[in-house]
């Protein structure tokens, strides 16, 4: 019943497209632009391509971020974020966190199985993804970096914000005060804001997201 529900909300979110041709990926795009590609049976014995092309960095509780749909290179379909394309077999399902995006896959009609459309070669998330065929441990490696950094901000965050509790005189007669072990200085405390920020794009480009870690960071 709740699936039912959420398909018919995002049923609701989708408009026809206007057939306007898909235009191609330039490198100054780079920064906010991404586009994922997938290929699917047409029915007649040939293949079908379908690519998703979104503009990173859009607010997507404002209820005015969107994402466009291409079929065979013609605006197929556009629909407000978070997005539920239905194609043949299940639906291309789309969602932006505050540094990319966290989903962009192809999910089947019975839900038993999923796949992550293929970036754009030119994309930021494609140049990720080619770091990763062709070089797989320094891309672990740097997987590895990124999220022992957000690790690592959240727990001074949360040290921090304990201590400033704390320091609240009602909760320190009740639980006591906290000194954080570690006190970063406004620019220490800049430094790990922009650290932090970088590896969340970093994992963002491989569509990697956490609640935990990536949702404090945002």
């Amino acid at each position: 019943m709740f699936e039912e529900m959420r398909s018919r909300r995002a049923a609701r979110r989708i408009t026809s497209g206007d057939g306007r041709p898909l235009k191609r990926f330039r490198w100054w795009q780079l920064p906010y632009r991404s586009l994922f590609y997938l290929r699917l049976p047409d029915g007649d014995d040939g293949q079908a391509l379908y690519a998703v092309d979104v503009k990173r960095g859009q607010d997507q509780t404002s209820g005015e971020a969107e994402a466009d749909l291409y079929l065979d290179g013609r605006h197929h379909a556009r629909s407000k974020l978070p997005a539920a394309f239905p194609v043949p077999g299940g639906t291309v399902e789309v969602r932006l966190s505050s540094f990319g995006l966290r989903r962009c896959h192809y999910v089947t009609a019975q839900g038993t199985a999923e796949h992550l459309l293929v970036p754009d070669s030119a994309s930021a998330e494609g140049r990720r993804a080619r770091l990763d065929q062709a070089h797989p441990t320094l891309s672990r490696v740097i997987g590895i970096v990124s999220l022992t950094v957000l690790v690592v901000a959240l727990v001074l965050l949360a040290a921090q914000l304990a201590e400033r509790l704390t320091e609240v005189p009602p909760v320190a007669e009740r639980v006591g005060a906290f000194t954080s072990p570690v006190r970063l200085s406004f620019w220490g405390n800049t430094v790990l804001t922009l650290v932090t920020l970088t590896a969340s794009t970093e994992r963002a480009l491989r569509l990697r997201y956490s609640r935990l870690f990536d949702g404090a960071a945002g």
